[in-house]
């Protein structure tokens, strides 16, 4: 696994975490970082994290717009948490491709979360894919 992917996997669990104690992501994630004996750099894992942070408010509504027949709320924590993470990549992380930021949402939820999660979060990250140009002159 890249250096990248494991960034992705971390900022996930800690979003995913976060969802559940209702806390907020960042602290969690500067707890856990200094609770690490050796913690390997995490400066892409915060990159994320505080990007979905900066983003989650736009995130949530393209997300309960295209997530069809779903609401944030009946989605598993896991699958909210691959899929926030998946939006800002896909809009708002220029270095990423957006075949890649589909890719590997797709990746971590079939690693992480139920055998229908990877068809879901690449449907919905997929019709967000076809309209991202779209998307980013309005961002």
């Amino acid at each position: 696994m890249g250096a990248r992917s494991k960034a992705r996997k971390r900022a996930v669990d800690v979003l995913y975490a976060a969802a559940l104690r209702d806390a907020d992501p960042l602290t969690l994630f500067e707890e856990r970082t200094e609770a690490a004996e050796n913690p390997p750099p995490n400066d892409y894992a915060r990159a994320l994290l505080e990007g979905v942070v900066a983003h989650r408010e736009r995130i949530d509504e393209l997300l309960a717009e295209h997530a069809e027949g779903w609401t944030l709320d009946r989605m598993p924590f896991v699958d909210v948490a691959v899929l926030r993470l998946g939006v800002y990549e896909l809009l708002w992380a220029t270095d990423v491709p957006d075949v890649v930021a589909v890719d590997e949402a797709v990746l971590l939820a079939r690693t992480l979360s139920t055998d229908d999660s990877p068809r879901f979060v690449n449907g919905v990250l997929g019709r967000l894919a076809t309209i991202a140009e779209q998307l980013r002159a309005t961002l």
